[in-house]
């Protein structure tokens, strides 16, 4: 293969830059107040299956990155990488800091979609790096049952509040 490089470090980098808005909008006390399922995934493996989900999505992105030669030989597969992540940083804004289940139900159902297209994408020019995003998709519909329940019970949370 063709080692580590700095290409594989500058996608790790992007991607743990995008995992850093969970870290800014953290659940706190709002978050631990919501009426929550009892099915939802206990609060620890939240940070440990994201950071592997973003070292995958970091590798599935050189690894299309060598296969097309760059960014010019794959633009649409790197403008939806861009797009679900950019969805993705969105989400811990939308749900924790602003405090809007309704606004990040439909930031969850936008990244799905992105990830989606992404993994089609990056499968059409690297068949293992759309592989590498199967279990990401996985876990965002998880998380969209999971938003969508809690924004259920919690009605209060269904739109801007005066």
């Amino acid at each position: 293969m063709w080692g580590l490089d700095l290409t594989l470090l500058a996608f790790i980098g992007v991607t743990f830059v995008v995992a850093m808005s969970g870290a800014v909008f953290k659940p706190g006390d709002w978050y631990e107040s919501l009426d929550r399922p009892d099915w939802r995934p206990p609060n620890w493996a939240f940070p440990i299956v994201w950071t592997i989900l973003y070292a995958m999505m970091a590798v599935a992105a050189w690894l299309v990155w060598h296969a097309a030669g760059g960014l010019a030989g794959a633009p649409l597969a790197f403008g939806l990488f861009a797009l679900q992540l950019l969805f993705n940083g969105a989400w811990s804004w939308l749900f924790f800091g602003l405090k809007r289940p309704d606004l990040a139900l439909i930031d969850t159902a936008l990244m799905w979609l992105a990830i989606l297209a992404n993994a089609l994408a990056f499968h059409a020019i690297r068949p293992e790096a759309g592989w590498l995003l199967a279990p990401y998709l996985l876990w965002v519909t998880i998380a969209f049952a999971l938003n969508l329940s809690i924004l259920r019970r919690n009605p209060q949370y269904s739109g801007r509040r005066a």
